[in-house]
């Protein structure tokens, strides 16, 4: 089938690249702008802006597709479309543009996770288990009609980063199955119900540890926003990024929120509820990231220090 491929980031890219290794033809690739990056603001290109020209596939960037380019997707002259990560809600104008509809590839367990981050927010709420579905794209925000889905472990250890190349990969190979189910006529899908759970995009503001969580919730927490926003604590205003903790071993008197232990030796570990969470990997105000237990070796965080 001719394909017309709506995806943005990496997620999006290797579910593209396994589309155009398929004998299904991508006809054209739309993405988001590219967009600066970084101090520097040096502007770069969405991942799947680079395959497709790498490939020669017709590329448009449109932050929001208009009326125009309605018409210029509907001239391709498409079977299907699919979406992957693309970062807009589509239109019914964009639904009808061609015969089979939209097919996209969400990242968690329908009716499970709907909305734009369901990998970190799964991570975060200490799910063991999510995976991907395959579903039809309707107006409504992924309540469509699902044709196949798969799940996947996540691991104590998994972090948004490690989830995103699993779940693409996952991803990659159950859309290549859902497009031959419709070329064949064999696709049946199966509406999602009413059991569902939504939960919103991701904002910075959510990264900041709560010490009045239990170290588990912390350790979600840090894995889910490991790329991004990373959580973090501050003291005196300088904020501290975190990018790997773990429940500390013992027992710790103090305040919620209270460093109980600060050296090379034995960590930088903090009161939480119920316990302790040692802070392993970290970045302090104007530093590179290290362990924490180096950082202590030419820094000091005194013992009692009430962080925020």
């Amino acid at each position: 089938m001719k394909v017309i491929f709506l995806g943005t980031p990496d997620f999006a890219q290797n579910v593209l690249k396994k589309i155009y290794e398929s004998h299904h033809e991508v006809v054209a690739v739309v993405c988001q702008p590219s967009k600066p990056v970084g101090r520097g603001g040096k502007v770069v290109d969405p991942p799947t802006k680079v395959f497709a020209e790498e490939n020669n596939i017709p590329c448009f960037q449109f932050g929001k597709i208009s009326k125009e380019g309605v018409d210029v997707l509907k001239s391709l002259d498409a079977d299907i479309m699919v979406t992957a990560a693309y970062g807009q809600i589509l239109s019914k104008e964009v639904l009808e543009i061609t015969p089979n509809g939209v097919i996209n590839v969400h990242a968690s367990l329908l009716p499970k996770y709907r909305g734009s981050s369901p990998i970190q927010w799964a991570i975060k709420n200490g799910e063991k288990v999510t995976g991907v579905t395959i579903m039809k794209t309707n107006v409504g925000i992924d309540d469509g009609d699902m044709l196949l889905q798969e799940k996947c472990e996540i691991t104590d250890d998994d972090t948004d980063v490690t989830m995103f190349e699993k779940l693409s990969h996952l991803g990659s190979k159950l859309i290549v199955d859902a497009l031959d189910l419709i070329e064949e006529g064999k696709a049946k899908f199966v509406p999602q119900g009413k059991d569902y759970s939504y939960f919103p995009m991701i904002k910075k503001e959510m990264a900041k540890i709560d010490f009045n969580r239990t170290a588990k919730e912390i350790d979600q927490l840090v894995r889910a926003f490991y790329s991004w926003p990373v959580a973090h604590f501050s003291i005196c205003d300088q904020v501290f990024k975190v990018f790997k903790a773990k429940p500390a071993v013992g027992e710790f008197a103090g305040e919620n929120g209270q460093v109980v232990a600060s050296s090379s030796k034995a960590g930088l570990v903090i009161k939480c509820k119920g316990g302790a969470i040692e802070i392993v990997e970290m970045q302090a105000p104007n530093s590179k990231r290290m362990l924490a237990r180096s950082y202590l070796n030419g820094k000091k965080i005194d013992v009692g220090t009430k962080v925020c």
